[in-house]
């Protein structure tokens, strides 16, 4: 047999283990509300082949083999517990066994380590907690996507939509905007629409359409919806005043998908969601570049103190800028989006303090917009408060983006020719790119990708999940 026979063989045996994974992942999953990881990335609903490329990738960032052969037996060994609703990371499972000298098989280890899912301490099922969408846009959809994804196992059931009546085939039109992409592709399900009931059907999940200008005038009682959570994605009312507005029969809380102001708490998950008080109605998940700078550099300050910071946000473009030259109340925002780097704004600077209040560093902040429709990077100029070199600042980071209690919020890639369309998707906050990050001295300068759309979305679902009380504890626990 020849070398290029080997590595097919090995590929094709790797890829019947990966397939075998398939169902025991989707029981765990449907059944007891067991979401299973690989090095924090999600493996439900994934393909063979994501399953072999999600191996791959944690082989890369953790600089050692990793392989479908040495994470099966402990996603085998899972199907003997009884486990309650939670998180497991089959890959620091695996990892940890490797490096720890313990004496114990697998089952053994694997029980001890997710103990805290099992006996006397497993959380029970209980009925999904209700969500309401209040603007059905770029964000609302994808937060939709995330909620319809995993219905069975997340804790939370989507059950109306909010938006004004366009007229025409209004209904017909928002379900096929939720069906196609142009940027995140096709909805992963089917779709159909109740236009006689008002309701869009998405994988067998029934939501209903609510027609409505006002949310004074809103009666969710009427449509079997009770204690929810509202996630207003319009950014019409930024304030507690107007956000109120929202709490009607039927709304427990409400959560606003951009920066609050006054007294609004602006919530960056991974970082200050734990001191969201237990009463609090209405909160904010702050903006996309906030909830990317703020986890790195929270990281940054508790292994170096940091001193003083500048930020520049290279953005996509929104829809809050013209496709063509016309007015805009903002300066610059009127010139054609897709044409122009448009040089403009950042509130996320000064919304840091919000969510690290013992942060001492003075931050600046400003803002390029450019035409790519999805995707930003944030650069992160940063004087640390001692001196540093570039291969311990990068340990430093790759050992957060797998171990420590940020890894959902902080991805870490070493790829030579990562460009922006490489990181649509990503479910992360931020990613650090190591091959573009500077380190002299006490000077680090860090480049932070962020699908502003898709994995601000995400941190959306985690804040909501986690005031829901439906955040499901991750074993083995991270590293503090």
């Amino acid at each position: 047999m020849t070398v290029n026979d080997d590595v097919f063989t090995d590929w094709k045996n790797r890829e019947e283990i990966a397939e075998s994974m398939i169902p025991i992942i989707g029981r765990l999953h449907r059944e007891r509300d067991v979401t299973v990881l690989l090095h924090s990335r999600s493996l439900v609903n994934k393909s063979v082949v994501s399953i072999l490329k999600t191996h791959r990738f944690a082989r890369q960032i953790a600089g050692a083999e990793l392989s479908v052969t040495e994470t099966m037996p402990f996603l085998s060994a899972l199907t003997t517990l009884d486990l309650g609703p939670s998180q497991i990371d089959i890959g620091m499972l695996a990892a940890t066994y490797r490096a720890d000298d313990h004496g114990l098989s697998v089952e053994e280890f694997t029980a001890q380590a997710v103990s805290g899912a099992t006996g006397e301490n497993k959380l029970e099922r209980r009925d999904a907690r209700d969500v309401v969408l209040y603007g059905f846009g770029r964000i609302g959809r994808l937060v939709a996507r995330l909620l319809i994804e995993k219905a069975s196992g997340n804790g939370l059931r989507l059950k109306a939509i909010v938006v004004r009546d366009s007229g025409g085939d209004d209904l017909v039109k928002r379900a096929s905007l939720l069906r196609r992409d142009s940027i995140h592709g096709q909805f992963q399900g089917t779709i159909t629409v109740d236009e006689a009931n008002n309701k869009i059907i998405a994988n067998g999940n029934e939501i209903t359409v609510i027609y409505s200008d006002d949310p004074t005038k809103v009666d969710y009682t009427e449509y079997g919806i009770k204690d929810a959570i509202l996630i207003d994605n319009t950014g019409r009312w930024r304030d507690r005043e107007g956000l109120s507005k929202h709490l009607r029969p039927g709304i427990a809380k409400v959560v606003l998908t951009a920066p609050g102001k006054g007294d609004v708490p602006n919530i960056v998950h991974g970082v200050n969601h734990d001191t969201i008080k237990p009463d609090e109605q209405i909160l904010s998940c702050a903006s996309c570049t906030t909830n990317a700078i703020v986890p790195p550099l929270k990281a940054m300050d508790d292994e170096y103190g940091v001193l003083r910071a500048h930020v520049e946000t290279v953005h996509s473009f929104t829809n809050d800028q013209n496709l063509l030259d016309n007015y805009h109340k903002a300066d610059r925002r009127g010139r054609s989006a897709p044409l122009n780097m448009v040089i403009t704004e950042t509130g996320a600077a000064s919304a840091v303090a919000k969510a690290l209040p013992d942060l001492q560093a003075k931050i600046t902040g400003s803002s390029i917009r450019v035409p790519v429709p999805d995707v930003s990077i944030a650069i992160l100029n940063l004087q640390l408060a001692r001196e540093t070199n570039r291969e311990e600042v990068l340990d430093y980071l790759r050992n957060v983006s797998l171990t420590s209690p940020l890894k959902r919020q902080i991805d870490f890639t070493d790829s030579p020719d990562a460009v922006s369309s490489d990181f649509i998707g990503s479910r992360h906050a931020s990613i650090v790119d190591a091959g573009a990050t500077k380190v002299e001295g006490d000077n680090a300068i860090l480049y932070l990708w962020y699908d502003n759309e898709f994995g601000y979305s995400c941190q959306v679902i985690r804040v909501v999940q986690y005031v829901s009380g439906v955040e499901f504890p991750t074993y083995p626990a991270p590293a503090v």
